[in-house]
């Protein structure tokens, strides 16, 4: 089976100034930005590809917030992005999202897009990549909840057709402070608790896949602890 795995982070109803979406975006561009030798020239999408190339972002906030600022970027009372990276059109990944927004129905994320079998998937599709990835959203998004994982492992886990963010778990798990204490895990579950933020959870030191038994029964034990203690809920607006 060919898994195509991502990595995401969500929280709902978080009104912020478009400047400080964009300085919460500058600082995610730079905690990722040693983790693949990719992510640190990043392009406005366009038509075609080599137009694309030519549309070259500074990852600074000034830049960002003019970005962020532009009409076709606005959405509601909130911004959205789309940064691709890449020199070749076969090697690209791409982060998408959107912040500042106050609706209580359609959470604010930021998504690094499901990455499928090219050497830059290999590159990144590690424990120790994923897991960083998802720390630096939590540390420069503060969102309620984010997970890096296989679409088709969410679709294992899963019998909605729109599953409620929040409610589920994957290879790495993150979860805020306010949602609660995680309970205790089984010993070869790495848990790190990030300071005044939340707390990372990891499965396995292995790539995560749905093919492996053992990774998929580790993943239904978190997830009914997790669940257990009240941990697995819908996304709620921020403060409440």
């Amino acid at each position: 089976m060919l898994e195509t795995h991502y990595a995401g982070c969500y929280w709902l109803a978080r009104q912020e100034p478009i400047d400080a979406c964009a300085r919460r975006l500058e600082s995610f561009l730079e905690k990722i930005a040693p983790l693949e030798t990719t992510w640190n020239r990043w392009h406005q999408t366009a038509a075609t590809f080599e137009k694309a190339r030519k549309r070259q972002v500074q990852p600074d906030a000034t830049t960002l917030t003019k970005l962020l600022g532009q009409k076709n970027n606005r959405i509601g009372d909130g911004s959205r992005f789309w940064l691709w990276t890449g020199e070749d059109s076969d090697e690209t990944s791409a982060f998408t999202g959107s912040c500042g927004g106050s609706s209580t129905f359609v959470s604010a994320n930021c998504i690094l897009n499901p990455l499928g079998q090219s050497d830059v998937a290999n590159r990144v599709v590690t424990a120790p990549i994923m897991t960083s990835v998802v720390r630096a959203m939590a540390l420069a998004w503060e969102p309620e909840f984010a997970l890096a994982t296989s679409s088709q492992h969410v679709d294992t886990i899963v019998t909605e057709q729109f599953p409620k963010l929040g409610t589920y778990g994957g290879w790495v798990t993150y979860l805020a402070d306010f949602r609660g204490p995680v309970p205790p895990l089984p010993s070869s579950v790495q848990v790190e608790h990030i300071p005044d933020r939340g707390t990372l959870i990891t499965l396995t030191q292995e790539k995560f896949s749905v093919s492996n038994p053992a990774h998929v029964a580790l993943a239904a034990d978190v997830q009914a602890r997790l669940q257990a203690a009240g941990l697995l809920t819908p996304l709620r607006p921020w403060g409440t």
